[in-house]
C-alpha cells in the first residue's frame, strides 16, 4: 500500500524503487533489489485490488512450455473479486487515473522522462516554457571561480538550430525555482480557508480529484512554516512551474491550476 501512496504523493517509479532498496525492503524473491519496471507493473496489476485477468499469456510450444504475451490470439477473461484485495479498490483506480494524467502531461509537453524527477533534481520535467510550451532543461554554467558556478534552466527549444534562437524566453536560476515554491506555498497558506473552501466546491466524481482535495485540505490545515524547501511537499503539490521571460510565472497544482 505504501508504494501506491508514494506514487499518489508525486514520486516516480524510479524514485520509489531506489527508496525501497535504501530501506532494505525485500522483493518477491527476498532480495532488496528493485527496478522501475517492477514498480510500474505493481502499480498497474489488477491482482492488488482483488481482481484477475486470466490468460495474459499462453503456451505456444507444449514441448518446451514456451509462453508468450496474449495480444488477442486467444480469449482473455476478467474476474472481479477473485481473491482478497491487498490494496483498496478506490486507491488502485486512483493510481490508474494518476498514471494516465502523467502520460497525457508528458505527451502534451513532449517530455520523455516525466517521472524521473529525483531529490537532487526535483524540477526535471516540471519546468515549462511560457512562450513555446516546451520543457526547460537544466544547464551548468561553469567557471574557474567556484563561487560563480551556477545551475540554470533554459528552454530546450531555445537553440533548435545551432547559433539561431528558436525561442526568445530567458533562462531562470535554479535557486529561483526553489524560492518560487516556498513563495506560492506561503501565499496559499495565508489564505488557506479560502482555498480549502474553493477546493471542496470543485469536488466531483473523479477519484483522483477527490483524493487531491482531501490531501490538499489536510496538508494546509496541518501546515507548518517552511524554513527551507520541502522536497516531499513539493512533489505532492506541484505538477509544473511555468517560466515567462526568465521569471516564474505560475505553478500548476496536480489536478487543477493555481496562479
Amino acid at each position: 500500500m505504501k508504494t501506491y501512496k508514494d506514487y499518489l504523493d508525486g514520486k516516480g517509479p524510479n524514485r520509489i524503487a531506489r527508496e525501497r532498496e535504501e530501506e532494505g525492503v525485500p522483493n518477491w524473491n527476498g532480495k532488496a533489489k528493485w527496478y522501475e519496471s517492477s514498480i510500474r507493473k505493481m502499480l498497474s496489476n489488477e491482482k492488488y485490488k482483488g481482481d484477475a485477468l486470466l490468460q495474459k499469456t499462453y503456451t505456444v510450444d507444449f514441448l518446451t512450455k514456451k509462453r508468450v504475451q496474449n495480444t488477442g490470439q486467444i480469449p482473455r477473461y476478467y474476474v472481479e473479486e477473485s481473491h482478497p484485495a491487498i490494496i483498496p479498490k478506490g486507491m488502485w483506480e486512483t493510481v490508474q487515473l494518476e498514471m494516465e494524467r502523467r502520460r497525457a502531461f508528458a505527451e502534451k509537453y513532449e517530455i520523455v522522462k516525466v517521472d524521473y524527477a529525483m531529490i537532487d533534481n526535483p524540477f526535471a520535467g516540471r519546468v515549462i516554457c511560457g512562450h513555446c510550451g516546451s520543457p526547460f532543461g537544466r544547464k551548468v554554467w561553469n567557471s574557474t571561480d567556484e563561487t560563480l558556478r551556477r545551475k540554470i534552466w533554459r528552454c530546450n527549444k531555445k537553440y533548435t538550430n545551432k547559433g539561431e534562437k528558436s525561442c526568445g524566453n530567458k533562462h531562470i536560476d535554479d535557486r529561483t525555482l526553489y524560492q518560487a515554491f516556498i513563495d506560492i506555498f506561503y501565499a496559499i497558506l495565508e489564505n488557506k480557508e479560502h482555498f480549502i473552501n474553493k477546493w471542496r466546491q470543485q469536488g466531483g466524481d473523479d477519484l483522483l480529484q477527490k483524493y487531491k482535495i482531501e490531501q490538499f485540505t489536510e496538508l494546509f490545515r496541518e501546515a507548518i512554516l517552511l524554513s527551507k524547501f520541502d522536497i516531499d511537499l513539493y512533489f505532492k503539490l506541484i505538477e509544473k512551474m511555468t517560466v515567462v521571460n526568465g521569471e516564474k510565472n505560475n505553478c500548476d497544482f496536480v489536478g487543477w491550476h493555481r496562479s
